[in-house]
């Protein structure tokens, strides 16, 4: 029987582990025997001890296309299922006058638009975020493999937040280009009464006052509030798990079930989600106020909004950021796991690393 698995070495703390077959008792299946065969032995636990195999190398074509999928699913389900809250917060952030809070927030739509009213932007938000998904996380994964490579296998243990950091705002600033067109629409649709009910009705409408620059001339303001955005999700995550693994966790994830790692995955999720929320409110709100009005630029904007206007809302887009992230994670993790993706443990310290810091004999 094929029951033991012998790890590979690896490029870098982000290579996933490579695994190889060893025959029981042999250098190999194809080595020669030194007396006749005994009986097959049989294993309580042979499902745990076969090798994992997975579906594709770490890093190739499939990896990456795989990840955008996953990405695909994490962002677009997640942020369609909030628009309701999403709707509100916009709301409540262009017209404070009118939504004094997320409960009147809601209340006010509810009486003046009805149920159906709450889903208003449903169309561009699944389809803009989705596009935004797949460039987040499938780029990511690229830059986050590319950046580790320049960097070597120490350099990538020690400036790992760095590397976070540097992959996710290279990979969110292609991901906004994607996201502007239906982002500009939703805001459109959600804060401008009467103007367009559907993407349908929107873009033409749009395209005919503004041409094409009512599309992208939110993109600026969405870089400022997404690439901090991303750059904190994906670092304080990386770094969450890695705290939740060691310090909070009993045991390490070799041990731990899938179900288990992908609780771990949620509680980070949230946790950075929290931060998210906080670090890119402001430019948010900017965004958007800049979308529902015409021939206002986002320094016009964030000027007249001032310090307090640029945090209206910012307790339910607390909620609405860090569930949906917690969410995102999960989604995507859960993605990785049922493609059999490659997914590498939590950084450790290379061994030629721990030699120089005098940490082994």
């Amino acid at each position: 029987m094929f029951s033991s698995v012998a790890h590979l070495a690896r490029a870098n703390p982000f290579n996933a582990p490579h695994l190889q077959l060893v025959y029981d008792g042999l250098a190999g299946p194809s080595s020669s025997p030194a007396g006749p065969p005994g009986p097959p032995r049989r294993s309580r636990n042979l499902a745990a001890a076969a090798v994992e195999e997975y579906s594709c190398e770490y890093g190739s074509l499939k990896f990456y296309a795989l990840c955008g999928f996953g990405g695909v699913l994490s962002c677009g389900l997640t942020h369609t299922a909030v628009v309701p809250l999403d709707l509100v917060k916009c709301r409540m952030q262009v017209d404070p006058q009118k939504y004094k809070g997320i409960f009147n927030g809601f209340s006010v739509t509810l009486k003046e638009d009805g149920v159906r009213g709450l889903a208003k932007g449903w169309a561009p938000t699944f389809i803009g975020y989705s596009m935004q998904g797949l460039c987040k996380f499938g780029f990511y994964e690229v830059f986050k493999i590319f950046y580790s490579n320049i960097l070597g296998e120490e350099n990538t243990y020690l400036w790992r937040t760095s590397l976070y950091l540097a992959a996710s705002a290279s990979a969110e600033f292609f991901a906004d280009i994607a996201l502007a067109p239906m982002e500009a629409a939703k805001v459109r649709i959600q804060t401008q009464p009467g103007y367009a009910n559907t993407l349908r009705e929107a873009a033409p409408k749009m395209y005919k006052e503004e041409g094409l620059n009512a599309f992208y001339k939110g993109v600026a303001p969405l870089w400022m509030r997404q690439i901090p955005y991303t750059m904190m999700k994906f670092a304080c995550f990386e770094r969450t798990v890695e705290v939740l693994y060691k310090f909070v966790v009993p045991k390490p994830r070799s041990e731990c079930s899938k179900a288990e790692q992908l609780v771990v995955t949620f509680v980070a999720g949230y946790i950075a989600g929290v931060f998210c929320a906080i670090v890119s409110h402001p430019a948010d709100s900017v965004v958007s106020v800049l979308n529902k009005e015409k021939g206002s630029s986002a320094s016009q904007v964030l000027k007249r909004l001032g310090f307090k206007g640029v945090w209206k809302g910012l307790f339910a887009r607390i909620i609405m950021i860090g569930t949906l992230t917690a969410l995102q994670w999960f989604i995507y993790d859960s993605v990785k796991v049922y493609f059999r993706l490659p997914r590498p443990p939590p950084p450790e310290m290379p061994e030629s690393l721990k030699k120089k810091l005098g940490l082994t004999q």
